[in-house]
């Protein structure tokens, strides 16, 4: 797209194509991949990116006021000017002269003369008028979701499940940086050895207070490490390694992960099972291609001759098993990913109050077809990684309505997670403990 590969122009570079539909991590991650940059900048990248998709609510309503009402700015240009807002408004460190000047190069090298004098216009009007200020806002929903870049239909979504206080808890924290966590791979290595091995090759290990046979790393790249390469540990959110745990898997156990690319809660299910004993999980998936990744993963960490992968529509499942196989069954269900923002920013924008209600239909479709596979007294858990009570309790307890052969049973983690709550299942909020939000409930098949 240009021959300009400052930091800031392969973050505006990256941002353009996000805008046309790309996901910003693996957007994020071909941008780094394919440019020889220093860790200073391949870090200074990856906060223009983020940090410009997770404000860009904000950023725009401060740039439109800086542009003529329906005055046409390519996308790229449009991105040049929000990547040098989000510097000025949000990193403290970086000297405006060099926001302006490399913002004013970009246009010059991208565009024509025209459009380098429209970026230096806008850049030095925002200079000498200031920007406005959103606690001057009347409206309350439109202030909360300027301020913390969330669509107006999401903050009230979250203030009428939780409350205000604890969705401002939550809208201050989404934001934030993800937390960096790996999931220990016990089929082939013990949590003492592999927090030592990170600890002689210069990592911060912190045990997780979400999961068991979890940590949390600082200082650098998890896949960096060479108990990565061994396949000792593999990258995992430690809210997402929890409803395997509600699985209660028993080393013969027959398993079904009904949703399982790309792999991550199919090995966790694997490492706990004994080929020996029969143990197997069955590892569905739509797409062919994903179904190969799960395949890659489970060699990768040692456990394949536990996994079998299937590319199949969990709903139509009837034609390929017959009742009553399973003792385990996972969905971790298809969701609007809303736990996830903070690793996949853009999701905010992508989603909307009627998308949810579709999302629901197709989760409670898996879940009436896959539970006829489910053997007397066996356990099915339904997990997603949204917060959303419509794709989550509701869910649940719709399922459960439609469904007199099963009955609520009360998720179990290996710490107790949230030991307090009133009810079965289990809210993961990403304020609670600065991991993804997650959602976990459990059945079990009356005999």
């Amino acid at each position: 797209m240009t021959k300009n590969t400052t930091p800031r122009a392969l973050a505006v570079e990256a941002l353009t194509r996000v805008a046309n539909g790309a996901y910003s991590n693996l957007q994020l991650e071909q941008t780094l991949e394919s440019h020889n940059l220093s860790d200073v900048d391949r870090r200074f990248v990856t906060n223009l990116v983020y940090g410009t998709i997770q404000h860009q609510l904000t950023l725009e309503y401060y740039l439109d006021g800086f542009i003529k009402p329906n005055q046409k700015v390519l996308p790229w240009v449009k991105m040049t000017l929000l990547v040098a807002l989000y510097q000025e408004l949000y990193l403290d460190r970086v000297p405006k002269r060099a926001i302006f000047n490399e913002a004013i190069q970009l246009a010059k090298d991208r565009g024509h003369e025209g459009i380098r004098r429209f970026v230096t216009g806008v850049l030095h009007a925002i200079d000498r008028q200031g920007l406005p200020d959103l606690s001057q806002i009347k409206d309350p929903t439109k202030r909360l979701s300027l301020e913390y870049s969330v669509p107006e239909w999401l903050v009230t979504a979250i203030q009428q499940q939780v409350g205000d206080d604890k969705a401002l808890s939550i809208l201050a924290t989404i934001n934030q940086p993800a937390a960096q966590s790996v999931r220990v791979n016990t089929a082939v290595a013990t949590p003492e050895t592999v927090a030592q091995s990170l600890t002689d090759q210069g990592y911060t290990v912190t045990p997780s207070v979400v999961a068991s046979n979890a940590f949390r790393l600082d200082d650098k790249a998890a896949n960096q490490s060479n108990v990565f390469e061994t396949g000792e540990l593999t990258i995992q959110d430690e809210s997402a390694m929890l409803p395997v745990e509600a699985l209660q898997v028993r080393p013969g156990d027959q398993v079904l992960d009904a949703c399982a690319a790309p792999g991550g809660k199919t090995t966790q299910i694997a490492a706990l099972l004994d080929a020996h004993s029969g143990g197997k999980v069955t590892a569905l998936d739509l797409h062919a291609k994903k179904v190969n990744l799960i395949e890659a993963n489970a060699k990768r960490l040692h456990v394949a001759d536990r996994v079998d992968s299937v590319a199949l529509d969990a709903r139509k499942i009837n034609d390929k098993f017959p009742k009553k196989q399973f003792d385990r069954i996972l969905v971790d269900a298809p969701c609007s990913g809303l736990g996830l923002i903070r690793r996949k920013p853009e999701i905010r924008y992508e989603k909307s109050a009627q998308d949810i209600q579709q999302l629901q239909r197709v989760q409670l479709d898996i879940l009436a077809t896959v539970s006829e596979k489910l053997k007397p007294n066996g356990i099915l858990v339904y997990s997603t990684c949204t917060i959303l009570d419509t794709e989550n309790a509701d869910v649940a307890a719709k399922f459960l309505a439609a469904h007199p052969d099963f009955e609520s049973m009360r998720v179990k983690t290996a710490l107790d997670v949230k030991a307090d709550r009133t009810t079965d299942t289990l809210n993961i909020y990403p304020d609670d403990f600065d991991s993804d939000g997650f959602f976990v409930s459990a059945f079990r098949k009356k005999k």
